[in-house]
């Protein structure tokens, strides 16, 4: 430090007004070039924590809807799963064109021939609504007739 002290009165009067404008101007730069990317930083950090607030804010308006709509979702049903295909076929009015077969695990393949399309959707939504019945596959085909479908459904109790 002292050589450098020696070196500085060494110089002429100009030359040091030089070094000092100059060390005041790198060290500014030196600031900024580390402040600027900080408070950059900062204000992202700080946008993100406003928008976390506000999906909070929202999540505890709807929090009473979601808490009534698990108290109304389907229970399950204590019905076989192949009971409860048939008896909901019978009450849809499509149990003729309706076949099924039990897998091992537990699931149930049910196949519909030539029926008509809202009487399929009808049927499936009281098993999902209803019953609580999991989907696990579907694959509808259209018919030979207009409105009329096939489908196989892979069914499954929750």
């Amino acid at each position: 430090m002292q050589r450098l002290l020696e070196w500085f009165h060494g110089i002429t009067p100009r030359e040091q007004r030089l070094v000092l404008i100059g060390t005041a101007v790198a060290a500014g730069l030196l600031l900024l070039g580390i402040l600027l990317p900080f408070d950059r930083h900062v204000a992202r950090l700080e946008q993100r924590v406003q928008t976390r607030q506000a999906d909070l804010a929202w999540l505890q308006s709807v929090a009473p809807q979601l808490g009534a709509l698990r108290t109304t979702a389907p229970a399950a049903s204590r019905a076989s799963l192949v009971v409860l295909v048939d008896r909901v076929a019978r009450e849809t009015g499509i149990a003729r064109a309706l076949t099924s077969q039990s897998n091992g695990d537990g699931a149930l393949s049910v196949r519909v021939e030539q029926i008509s399309f809202d009487a399929l959707l009808n049927w499936a939504g009281v098993l999902v609504q209803r019953h609580g019945v999991r989907v696990i596959s579907a694959s509808i085909e259209a018919g030979n007739n207009p409105g009329l479908v096939s489908a196989s459904f892979l069914l499954a109790l929750p």
